[in-house]
């Protein structure tokens, strides 16, 4: 490929940067490009977009031209390259990061990190290049990545619209091109439903197949790490550096043993949860879209149908495990005054505060039976699928989403499809469509526990058989 910035225009928005996180570290290794000449395209990318949309919150080029110069001493030496050799990387800023600081997005949370987390430790290990910290929603508790310290996070589709959250400025900075991928954080969303806004892959991974170690937390039992790449096979190169256990992180596991096969496309079984559909605020254009998606499916032989799968459909009883675990990281710091909090997640933490133990061990138990439905039907079939936002356009500023003439509470339509994977803990993935919008309509695929080959595997063919695309663009610059 060419390894030069390329001008290819796409739905009148212009693409910039090398190419993939795969494309780079062949071009490092082989010689044709030094790790240097591709972290300096991508820091000119980013610290000339960020002004106008506020993806990065640091943006570190000493550092990352100083381990660029590294790399390439390296390669010159003889020392053996890595999968992700040069790759220029954006981390959340609830990632610590070891000499920078974390602050989570909130007014007064201030770690300065002396060790990085697991996930930082392995993708420099690989070959990464860290070059900066994005912007989120306030203690990643949101879905709007409408910062009440830093400024919103802009959407490079258009720049009055939201991105969504909480890994806001993560999708951001992938679908600029200022950086070749980006790791966020996923508790209800916060990957899949920015990379849907955003017109690019985010990976939602099991609950403990990725370790949180030095990630500030959420709710715990609810907590996961993912790539948002422009492409399935991005994904899959940082989900497969960063995953595995960690002694030092509880909620890490081992992935079991057994192979986890990826059926041909026309071997396929997907089931499409009805009630869930019919449950969670829905654009008609969503619905359309997705039917047509559907149909591609069946056009490559993929048996697609719909199922009842009854007990999986979202029940605003759930909540509490979210809330309730979120109150406890919370709650020493509250009722503080030196410690402000925006007036969004004062509202909702102060909600959060409410929630009894009566009300998580209900939310709990009916957890419980979620997981089990979920169980059902994946017994019948490989995959699910679903819409992975109910509609992929949130103006800054205005709560309320408007869809077929009816206003609805901007969190309730952008997680309607995300936040029941969380309390399932199995994985899932957004992927960009091929159909026309800016961004184009995003899909869900959720496999059981464990099954991230098979949603990578699947995905990887559909995007080779142009049944999903890439939404990698910014707008013209001249």
């Amino acid at each position: 490929m060419d390894h030069d910035l390329p001008g290819d225009r796409r739905a009148g928005l212009v693409t910039v940067g090398p190419g993939t996180g795969a494309t780079i570290a062949e071009a490092v290794r082989s010689g044709a490009r030094t790790a240097r000449q591709v972290v300096e395209q991508y820091l000119e990318v980013a610290e000339r977009l960020n002004p106008e949309l506020n993806a990065f919150v640091e943006i570190d080029r000493t550092g990352a031209l100083e381990r660029a110069d590294s790399i390439d001493a390296g390669l010159r030496a003889g020392s053996p390259a890595g999968p992700l050799c040069g790759a220029p990387i954006a981390l959340k800023d609830l990632i610590h990061h070891a000499g920078h600081t974390t602050t989570a997005g909130s007014a007064f949370y201030r770690h300065r990190a002396k060790e990085s987390a697991t996930v930082v430790r392995r993708l420099e290990a690989a070959g990464a290049v860290i070059i900066g910290r994005t912007g989120l929603h306030e203690f990643a508790f949101g879905f709007s990545s409408e910062n009440p310290w830093f400024g919103p996070v802009r959407n490079p589709w258009d720049r009055d619209l939201s991105p969504g959250g909480s890994s806001g400025g993560s999708a951001a900075a992938v679908a600029a091109r200022m950086s070749a991928g980006a790791i966020g954080t996923d508790t209800g969303g916060s990957v899949r439903v920015p990379a849907a806004l955003c017109g690019v892959v985010g990976l939602k991974v099991t609950h403990g197949a990725v370790p949180v170690t030095g990630v500030f937390p959420v709710a715990g039992s609810l907590d996961t790490v993912g790539p948002i790449t422009g492409t399935v096979g991005d994904a899959r190169l940082l989900f497969d550096t960063m995953k595995g256990p960690d002694p030092d992180d509880p909620w890490s596991a081992r992935a079991p043993d057994s192979p986890d096969r990826v059926p041909r496309l026309e071997k396929l079984r997907i089931g499409v949860p009805a009630g869930w559909l019919s449950a969670a605020p829905t654009s008609a254009a969503v619905h359309r879209s997705f039917e047509r998606f559907c149909d591609r499916l069946r056009s490559v032989g993929a048996h697609v149908e719909w199922v009842e799968a009854p007990g999986l459909a979202p029940d605003p009883a759930l909540m509490a495990v979210v809330t309730g675990e979120v109150a406890g990281v919370h709650r020493e710091w509250f009722d503080d005054p030196d410690k402000p909090y925006g007036p969004d997640l004062e509202v909702r933490l102060g909600e959060a505060m409410q929630v009894t133990i009566d009300r998580y061990t209900e939310a709990m138990r009916r957890r419980a039976a979620l997981e089990h439905a979920a169980g059902e039907a994946f017994r019948h079939h490989d995959l699910l699928l679903t819409p992975a936002v109910g509609h992929s356009r949130k103006t800054i500023g205005n709560d309320t989403i408007t869809m077929d003439g009816e206003p609805y509470f901007y969190r309730d339509v952008l997680n309607g499809y995300s936040a029941l994977v969380n309390l399932i803990g199995c994985p899932a993935i957004a992927l960009p469509t091929t159909d026309e919008g800016a961004p184009p309509p995003s899909v869900q695929f959720l496999a059981p526990w464990w099954g991230e080959n098979v949603l990578l595997g699947v995905g990887e063919a559909l995007e080779e058989a142009g049944l999903i695309g890439t939404g990698l663009a910014v707008p013209p610059t001249g």
